[in-house]
């Protein structure tokens, strides 16, 4: 256990201490707070806070190392973190950049985090949708606990939430490896998983969200969208060699700790599951270069 905390509190490719986190509060809630006030979810910012985004400020949501995501937080103001901006001065994101913040920014003050990709219940009812969260090490409790930091007040209310996003229930933030196997089994119906706003589920959407759930936890956060390996854009081109594959994939990411260094193993020995030099953007419709200094492996 000491080893898994030990390496969820380090740096990674996209995550490396930031000078300025060295002046933010203590705490969950306190960090939460810091977040929401310098980032604004790119798709809700124009429904819930009548923000019309011009393209270039869409294309932050492409940023993916924290380096670069604080950086152009001070771009577009230079007032420090803790001064909560205005909607129209906040960097537009998604669910990934909130949750990647939150790890970078508990990580500094010494608690073990990593960002997890799934799928949220919460907001659209009978739907799971593409989302991703924050989980962190309670010592106090002894247990994993899942945060969304996206969610402030303004969208606590409009999705209604009726759970604590500081402490988001299991069954309602699914691990990607756990719709995985809810869908195997028949537990669950693969077409209730995936980006409804874009037409897109399926158990093709779920391995994608796997192995990007994989990735994040050997610290290669990536993009929601980014595209490698074994990811395919259809069910029919999920073929059984992958899908069992996907199995053990998905029984290593759900397993616990104990099973930390056949996860690690298996991530580094395979090529279709580890991230590569190049991966595809797929909301770009380009490959794109991951940069050296992310590329490089933490042991």
């Amino acid at each position: 256990m000491e080893a898994v905390q030990e390496f969820y509190s380090g740096s990674g490719p996209m995550v490396a201490p930031i000078a300025e986190f060295g002046a933010l509060p203590k705490g969950v809630a306190a960090l939460r707070d810091v977040i929401q006030g310098v980032m604004i979810h790119s798709d809700i910012a124009p429904w819930l806070y009548d923000l019309k985004l011009s393209q270039h400020r869409q294309d932050d949501k492409h940023i993916r190392p924290v380096s670069r995501i604080v950086a152009r937080i001070k771009e577009l103001s230079d007032q420090p973190l803790t001064a909560a901006r205005k909607p129209a001065d906040r960097m537009a994101c998604v669910c990934r950049h909130f949750s990647l913040m939150l790890c970078a920014m508990l990580r500094q003050q010494g608690v073990p985090a990593r960002a997890r990709a799934g799928f949220g219940s919460y907001f659209n009812q009978g739907k799971f949708e593409d989302h991703w969260v924050c989980e962190y090490w309670n010592q106090a409790e002894s247990r994993w606990v899942l945060v969304d930091a996206q969610l402030d007040a303004v969208q606590r209310k409009a999705f209604r939430l009726d759970f604590d996003p500081l402490d988001v229930p299991r069954n309602r933030f699914i691990i990607a490896g756990d719709a995985w196997q809810m869908c195997r089994s028949g537990r669950a119906n693969a077409d209730d998983f995936g980006l409804s706003p874009a037409h897109m589920q399926g158990l093709w959407f779920i391995a994608g969200n796997v192995l990007r759930d994989l990735a994040s936890l050997n610290r290669m956060e990536m993009l929601p969208w980014d595209v490698w390996g074994l990811m395919v854009l259809d069910d029919a081109s999920l073929g059984e060699e992958a899908r069992t594959l996907l199995d053990q994939v998905s029984a290593l990411t759900l397993a616990g700790d104990e099973e930390f260094a056949r996860m690690r193993t298996l991530y580094e020995s395979d090529d279709r599951l580890r991230v590569p030099d190049t991966v595809f953007n797929a909301l770009r419709n380009v490959p794109e270069k991951v940069a050296a200094q992310m590329r490089a492996r933490s042991h």
